[in-house]
């Protein structure tokens, strides 16, 4: 049905008053459209990033690589464009003084009325958009909150996603080993296991927070996103510190385009991937396979990991889609153990195998009302095996339990980074165990965007959390664990004339584990000036104050003093003392940060300042200290504790960060920043000075005079493993078919133990070692480059570590060295 067909049906009916037409003709067209074909309508604002309508902007519906189409938007920035095409489209918006904008692909049936806002962008620095801060898509210029993101094509040369973590502010990799071996994040001082971390929208992170970044492969990694600040009011427990989101890429070529990519290097380093993806109608499909194996620079520690992912979504309805997205990575490593602590390798394998996936139903109405329903999984199960004894039998003397046979390691002489030395041999803990970490989560997400530019969302989580542990032998545990919690979070945010921003929200939890608990989150942005070419030309200010919750996880639980003393049946001492079980882990944030366009919108700086206080933390206080500190002894003779977990632990880490972002050409991308940390413990029972730590002296009889935190930090002093000065840099060059990057890692020295007393060593020997200033500050330098050939073919080579730095890791645990990668990519179809 054409305009001129409806007036001839308007004059059929005699419709003459012109306010009666205005009414009927479109109404006519809309119902008689079908009959004749239908259109698509594609519909939404065109604004710039900070949210203001750029009137007279152009936008232009793309399908098949042609323009179907062409609107302008009007003065509040609205547009509405037709085809009577339908398939898969993109827009692509343009302006006087932005950059063409190029927006998500997407599909438009016969009579479906889209929703799709252009946002455009005055700046030479990819326009990125956020969704983990807010759960609505926003530009990053509009958050009150730092986020940084990591795109895909930063991670085309490499294996995984540790080194990009470590080209962002604030963050701090630690990886106990090489390749493959636990790596742990520590976000702005924050614990490790503080991180919420999200795949396709999918808690993945044990219960508890615990997350290994090592085995994570960069296949099927789309982008992703780290919210430096607590974000509990959003996503609930597990975030006191951070969020991290995964995102698994989408098919948008309507040809299928398959690709492929294999290379081999030193240290017997292989690798092979293959994706495919498109989009069949209103079918979209992305799915990726790879393995990767090396041999490590040490015996018994090879590696090998496979990475299957894949992400399929149907458009069902106009506003209506449903997606499926599945990860599941198995990997296998070595567990050498501290080498530097024994000059000798064990022999053990541990096995990882981790799966995620979910089934999201979204539908938006033409009204701007979002609704989502997403129905998760996480299912994670670890296995360490050890082959043998390695190493030198001997007798341990006890000074409580009297001699006994282990096996030790060579003797060595380990020096630390503060220059303190210590000789003697380290006792090996070879303990065989299995466990996994199971949770079922239900999402419910409610989001509506009113007139004035106000967003309002509410949402409701269901997790059904599960774990076990099991350790073989006469001293062997077997402990399952059941959580079932819920979650109701609310949230506002808005803008003012694109000049003042705002956030607040909030979320109240019932955890099986500890009960409620509230958490709110308000921040704030100002745009005193705005974005331009001038010089200092676009300010932004920004704070956001917001509180973290995180459940103990569950081999915290399983030694909490409440849970021993249950077991054993010991009411009485639970009555007397009035134990409770674990509480959450908490923290607190306050963030103002300032980012600055200094010249022409090619050099731009963040500036950020932090102040955290987390508190609760959970550490384990030994038998005697339990004792001392809170006058309790069992007083069952039959109930023996070696200790327990206790929120006894508070600490505060405040700091500043620097980065710089600079494009002097087209083809010069230059990044940097810096980062210090202040961070100090407050209270810790295992840590301090006085502590006897079951009848251990907290010095090295060698070291006299000099106190040391043997498991835990003494007070006063830094938390483990947070440097305190990080920083980074890129530099990016491509031009025509050849691009080069040049990433670094830098950190200072940091605080640390050798965990070794005088129990795990011969004799007593204790080969403890001052905390400050442990380990050693490392800076790490990688290269990597590609050339594409003809007919699909790219070549790629990627070398790591050039200054053959081997302190990248903490103490007793030595990185790779120089290693080099050179492959070749091919890729296949496609649009």
């Amino acid at each position: 049905m054409t305009l001129l067909q409806g007036r001839r049906v308007a004059s059929v009916l005699r419709l003459r008053a012109p306010g009666v037409r205005r009414l009927v003709l479109p109404l006519l067209c809309v119902l008689l459209m079908p009959l004749a074909g239908g259109a698509v309508v594609v519909r939404g604002r065109v604004t710039d990033a900070l949210g203001r309508a750029v009137p007279g902007a152009r936008v232009q519906l793309i399908v098949k690589g042609k323009v179907e189409a062409i609107a302008y938007a009007d003065a509040k920035g609205a547009y509405e464009i037709r085809s009577t095409e339908s398939g898969r489209f993109t827009l692509l918006g343009s302006a006087g003084g932005f950059l063409p904008a190029i927006g998500q692909e997407f599909y438009g049936g016969a009579v479906d009325v889209v929703s799709q806002d252009v946002v455009l962008s005055a700046t030479t620095v990819k326009q990125e958009v956020s969704v983990t801060a807010t759960g609505i898509p926003t530009p990053l210029q509009q958050l009150t909150a730092p986020v940084a993101l990591i795109q895909q094509n930063r991670l085309a040369t490499r294996v995984g996603v540790v080194s990009e973590l470590r080209q962002i502010p604030g963050l701090d990799v630690v990886q106990t080993g090489q390749s493959g071996a636990v790596t742990s994040l520590f976000v702005r001082g924050g614990p490790s296991d503080g991180n919420k971390v999200l795949i396709d929208g999918i808690p993945a992170e044990d219960v508890g927070g615990v997350f290994d970044y090592g085995t994570v492969s960069s296949t099927g990694i789309g982008s992703v996103e780290v919210y430096r600040d607590p974000n509990s009011a959003l996503y609930g427990s597990d975030s006191q510190a951070a969020v991290v989101s995964i995102a698994t890429p989408r098919g948008t070529t309507e040809q299928p385009l398959l690709t492929y990519s294999g290379d081999a290097g030193t240290l017997h380093t292989w690798r092979n991937e293959v994706t495919l993806g498109g989009t069949v109608h209103k079918l979209d499909y992305f799915a990726g396979y790879s393995r990767f194996d090396t041999s490590n620079a040490l015996p018994y520690d090879r590696h090998h990991s496979s990475t299957t992912a894949a992400n399929v979504g149907y458009d069902v309805i106009d506003g209506l889609s449903l997606r499926f997205t599945f990860r599941d990575g198995v990997s296998a490593q070595g567990l050498p153990n501290a080498y530097d602590f024994y000059n000798v390798t064990q022999d053990g394998k541990e096995g990882d195998q981790d799966l995620y996936s979910g089934l999201t139903l979204d539908y938006r109405t033409k009204s701007d009302w979002h609704n989502l329903v997403r129905y998760g999984i996480a299912r994670k199960r670890e296995q360490a095996n050890y082959f043998g004894n390695q190493g030198t039998l001997t007798t341990i003397n006890d000074p409580v339990y009297g001699p006994f046979p282990a096996y030790v390691g060579n003797v060595v002489r380990i020096r630390g980074a503060n220059g303190y030395t210590a000789t003697g041999q380290a006792q090996f803990f070879s303990t065989d165990r299995d466990q996994d970490s199971n949770r079922d989560e239900l999402y419910y997400q409610s989001d509506y965007t009113f007139p004035k530019h106000i967003s309002a969302l509410f949402g409701f989580r269901y997790d059904n959390e599960r774990g076990s542990y099991n350790s073989p032998g006469p001293y062997g545990e077997h402990e399952q664990l059941q959580r079932t919690n819920f979650e109701w979070d609310a949230q506002f945010q808005g803008d003012i004339k694109g000049r003042f921003f705002y956030s607040v929200g909030g979320s109240l939890q019932k955890n099986h584990l500890y009960g409620y608990a509230g958490e709110p989150r308000f921040g704030v942005a100002v745009v005193p000036v705005r974005p331009g070419n001038g010089l200092l030309h676009g300010t932004k200010l920004r704070a956001n104050l917001a509180t973290g919750v995180q459940e103990p996880s569950l081999a915290t639980e399983f030694e909490s003093l409440y849970r021993q003393l249950e077991e054993n049946g010991d009411t009485t001492d639970i009555q007397l003392f009035h134990i409770q079980p674990l509480g959450p882990e908490r923290s607190r944030s306050a963030d103002v940060g300032l980012d600055q366009n200094i010249w022409r919108q090619t050099l731009v700086m963040q500036v950020d300042y932090f102040h955290n206080q987390f508190s609760h933390q959970l550490e384990d206080v030994g038998s005697q200290d339990l004792e001392t500190y809170f006058g309790f002894a069992p007083t069952d003779p039959n109930v023996f504790l070696y200790g327990a977990e206790l929120n006894s632990m508070a600490y505060r880490a405040q700091g500043a960060e620097v980065a710089l972002t600079w494009q002097p050409k087209h083809h010069l991308f230059v990044r940097g920043g810096y980062t210090y940390l202040d961070a100090v413990v407050l209270q810790s029972f295992t840590g301090d000075v006085t502590a006897a730590m079951q009848g251990m002296p907290t010095e090295n009889p060698n070291l006299p005079g000099i106190a040391i935190g043997g498991v835990s930090p003494l007070v006063g002093a830094r938390p483990f493993r947070r440097p305190p000065h990080t920083g980074f840099f890129s530099v990016n060059y491509t031009r025509n078919r050849f691009s080069a990057t040049l990433d670094g890692a830098l950190a200072s020295r940091a605080d640390d133990s050798t965990y070794l007393t005088g129990l795990d060593t011969v004799d007593g020997n204790s080969l403890l070692l001052p905390n400050r200033d442990l380990d050693f500050g490392y800076v790490k330098l990688d290269l990597g480059g590609t050339y594409a050939l003809k007919h699909g073919f790219t070549a790629f080579a990627q070398m790591d570590n050039l200054l053959n730095d081997q302190h990248i890791g903490p103490i007793g645990y030595p990185g790779l060295p120089l290693t080099a990668r050179v492959g070749i990519k091919l890729r296949l179809g496609g649009d």
